[in-house]
């Protein structure tokens, strides 16, 4: 009897394997980085090999970790970094160029191309997204334009697209040896060619964009069996569950509920609220998006509100400033003064998402004087975490009708306490911490695999191992918060139209 489930979270900076008990509990746990390449300015590269290397590594590393042989696990479910466009040989399983990354802004001349007839919202209604650099989409005409020869391959039949948990999967379970080529609706939802009612491939769109259907993956359930694993460390397990990493960390945190929401914070910062069965359309500048769909059960949807950067803006602290050593030091530096002395760090380092949405936004450090130091930036770049939260948070409250009672956090900037309690500070409302709080996307993965084999029962079985670690109150005064909350919008304002 197979008593574990394994989940591989395959993120922006690293790729882990994590296998679970029945409670939740992690039982074992391997983690690699990957190199991030930075061609040129607002130029964001992956090497789809080294990450598909790094995968068979930590599976092989964590099930030798846990003394654990193929038949202890049930299945595996997969997330993986949504939006970072892979495109590769049929025949070889070599990609043909780099990943472009979800962060990868060289797709702005073809938005604004675009734009021209129908304006940025053209396909909103149908995708549920805006024209933006983000998605998948235009990142493939890119490559099929720019790789030479790449155009007459996809034509041909010989090219494949997907995005990372497409590469892996097809890896997993043969690869040229007839691996499986197939998404679900959460990360064909991110490609701005998903239709958002009828759950297929919209031709209309496809025609537009210039890409050919034969190179795009089966769209699938998020939860249902898609193939058996070859890879020596799991041989013939179950693949069982794929969910984009923010509607993974949705399902991780159980939030099955209209109107339950939850932010997950890592490189960016992504805010989603189930609205069931219903698609609300945001007039707000958030994405309207798949949540998940279990089974043959109808599909879930989502509002999503996505924040580039947030925990890469500690990064850049570290690593171009040098202002700290290590991401978690950022905490105590800012601990050094009382409050922000007045500055303001906007993060728009390649433009600004929900509710913004502005490609030509760049960062901007406002109301600095003689009086700050590097306490002081320290604090402003926590806050900025906060303050884009509750841009996303008011933007989702006004077009789902639906206030919010808590705020459900994980991901890796939670064990900043300082960071969670300006969040319930600004938010003016409590912010909760869980058990499980930097493996929940991949807790979602094990979820949805789990439920498809039949090891989870059902969701009330999920629910029951949901339980609190913390909850921060708000501190702050109205007055306080009404007059940080706008100088923050203001600082925000200076970074609009810096390009362009």
């Amino acid at each position: 009897m197979a008593n574990y489930i394994g989940a591989i979270d395959q993120g922006t900076t690293s790729t882990r394997f994590i296998v679970f008990d029945r409670s939740g509990r992690t039982v074992a746990v391997s983690q690699k980085e990957h190199e991030q390449i930075y061609p040129q300015p607002g130029w964001v590269e992956h090497n789809a090999e080294e990450i598909w290397q790094r995968t068979r590594e930590v599976i092989a590393e964590a099930m030798a970790k846990g003394g654990l042989q193929a038949r202890d696990l049930a299945a595996i479910g997969i997330t993986n970094q949504r939006e970072t466009t892979i495109v590769w040989n049929r025949k070889t399983g070599k990609p043909i160029a780099n990943a472009l990354v979800w962060q990868d802004t060289r797709v702005a001349d073809y938005v604004s191309e675009l734009a021209k007839s129908g304006g940025q919202d053209r396909f909103r209604s149908k995708t549920g997204l805006p024209l933006t650099t983000y998605f998948s989409g235009l990142k493939i005409r890119w490559i099929l334009e720019h790789v030479n020869g790449a155009r007459e391959a996809a034509e041909a039949g010989d090219l494949m697209f997907g995005n990372i948990d497409t590469f892996l999967v097809w890896h997993l379970t043969g690869g040229v040896q007839g691996g499986v080529h197939i998404t679900d609706v959460t990360n064909a939802s991110r490609t701005q060619l998903m239709n958002l009612t009828t759950l297929s491939w919209d031709r209309e769109i496809l025609e537009t964009f210039g890409i050919p259907e034969a190179i795009l993956p089966g769209i699938h359930s998020s939860s249902e069996t898609y193939g058996a694993a070859k890879e020596a460390a799991v041989q013939d397990v179950p693949i069982a569950g794929i969910l984009g990493d923010q509607q993974a960390a949705l399902v991780g945190q159980t939030c099955f509920e209209p109107g339950e929401a939850k932010n997950t914070y890592g490189t960016g910062c992504f805010l989603l609220m189930n609205t069931g069965t219903r698609k609300i359309d945001s007039k707000s500048g958030l994405l309207t998006t798949m949540a998940y769909k279990l089974g043959d059960q109808p599909a879930h949807y989502a509002l999503e509100g996505s924040i580039a950067i947030t925990g890469a803006l500690v990064q850049w602290v570290r690593d171009n400033l040098g202002l700290i050593e290590k991401s978690s030091d950022i905490q105590s530096l800012a601990r050094t003064v009382n409050d922000n002395g007045g500055v303001y760090f906007v993060p728009a380092f390649s433009g600004l998402y929900a509710p913004y949405w502005k490609d030509s936004a760049r960062g901007v450090i406002a109301g600095l004087t003689r009086y700050a130091n590097k306490g002081h930036i320290a604090r402003a770049v926590e806050e900025a975490t906060a303050f884009q939260t509750r841009d996303v948070l008011e933007a989702m409250e006004k077009d789902s009708g639906i206030t919010l009672d808590v705020l459900r956090t994980d991901g890796g900037m939670v064990a900043d306490d300082l960071l969670m309690q300006f969040q319930a500070d600004i938010l003016d409302r409590p912010v909760v911490r869980p058990v499980t709080k930097d493996a929940t996307t991949a807790l979602g993965a094990a979820y949805a695999a789990g439920l498809a084999v039949g090891y989870f029962k059902d969701l009330k079985d999920l629910r029951a191992n949901w339980s609190v670690d913390r909850t921060w109150k708000p501190q702050l005064t109205n007055g306080k918060r009404d007059e940080m909350y706008k100088l923050w919008k203001r600082a925000v304002s200076k970074s609009f139209d810096w390009v362009g």
